[in-house]
């Protein structure tokens, strides 16, 4: 990717972290990563994708059980 986004669809997020489109929306739809929905549209935020990463290195990202979530602590 030439510039660096803030949010990422689903698209953007499999093809930047090499997970698996369908894999990704599992772990949209399981609640495993935090989103923001734009109508129809997805998106994640890439420092969230990059904690998730970290947060589940070594486990099996299509097994709900073992997959951990990221929680976003919000301020208001």
């Amino acid at each position: 990717m030439a510039e660096t986004k803030i949010a990422l669809t689903i698209g953007e997020a499999s093809e930047y972290t090499g997970i698996g489109r369908n894999t990704m929306r599992n772990l949209v739809e399981w609640g495993k990563l935090p989103v923001l929905k734009v109508g129809r549209k997805v998106l994640i935020r890439s420092d969230i994708l990059e904690a998730f990463m970290e947060m589940n290195e070594g486990k099996n990202l299509r097994d709900k059980g073992s997959v951990k979530a990221v929680t976003r602590k919000v301020t208001v």
